[in-house]
């Protein structure tokens, strides 16, 4: 299996997928949601992570996170070492619950997040689950939204304020309208970014040129991660004149 690229800093950003081994359901009653959240709730204390959404879905999730010491990894290996321990102990299985290594997506905070923090909320519309976003309660949008006390595990601040830095009511009303805006048809501009492991401008992405160049080499590496900060065709011969029409 390819070996996914890893960005670690401070104050990092990440869309982090996990899913099930085969495909496999990951949670199989509301025991086993609930469980998984008060995992993660010990994570982000333990580790010090800001969750700025959330969503469980039946065979895999998503996670929102920030990580301002750059510790992603080990804060992963302990999420889904635990809850796939607990999972198999309560259901009587063995062996690996997720599908190989998570996902991640380093994503530019100013310029993503929001957006990534819609998509993740969204997911059980898109796949038919429900109609409305705050149908599903198994997300972080009712939180979000106002509709239902926030967990300790989860920073809304940043999200709404993004709306409104002064009238948090406001704030949410608008949220709401954000979220229903993006109630689109699969295909969408962040359903195609979201295949790479760098989500920015190119300012941002080119923070890491280096580190993807030293990553080219590494078969193993997925060629989409390997050559993210590649430049493009365009950018390599733009001083070739394109020929007359006669």
């Amino acid at each position: 299996m390819a070996r996914p690229l890893r960005l670690e800093f401070p104050g990092a950003v990440y869309h982090v997928m996990a899913r099930g081994n085969d495909k496999q359901a990951i949670f199989l009653d509301v025991a086993d949601r609930k469980r998984f959240l008060a995992v993660l709730a010990t994570v982000v204390e333990r580790y010090n992570l800001l969750c700025h959404a959330y969503c469980l879905m039946g065979n895999h999730y998503h996670l929102l996170l920030e990580t301002p010491d750059g510790n992603l990894s080990i804060t992963m290996r302990h999420l889904n070492g635990v809850y796939g321990q607990s999972f198999n102990r309560r259901h009587s299985k063995v062996g690996h619950l997720f599908q190989g290594r998570y996902t991640s997506v380093v994503a530019e905070k100013e310029s993503y997040l929001l957006e990534v923090c819609r998509y993740i909320v969204l997911n059980p519309v898109r796949e038919g689950i429900v109609a409305e976003p705050g149908d599903w309660e198994w997300s972080s949008y009712l939180a979000q939204a106002g509709v239902i006390e926030t967990p300790g595990f989860l920073t809304v601040d940043w999200i709404l304020s993004c709306f409104d830095k002064i009238d948090k009511t406001r704030a949410r009303r608008q949220y709401r309208k954000f979220v229903a805006q993006g109630k689109r048809p699969p295909g969408s501009a962040i359903e195609d970014l979201l295949g790479k492991p760098i989500l920015g401008s190119d300012a941002f992405v080119s923070r890491f040129r280096g580190t993807l160049s030293d990553a080219s080499s590494f078969r193993e590496i997925p060629r989409s991660s390997r050559f993210t900060a590649r430049p493009s065709l365009r950018d390599l011969f733009n001083w070739v004149s394109p020929p007359k029409l006669v």
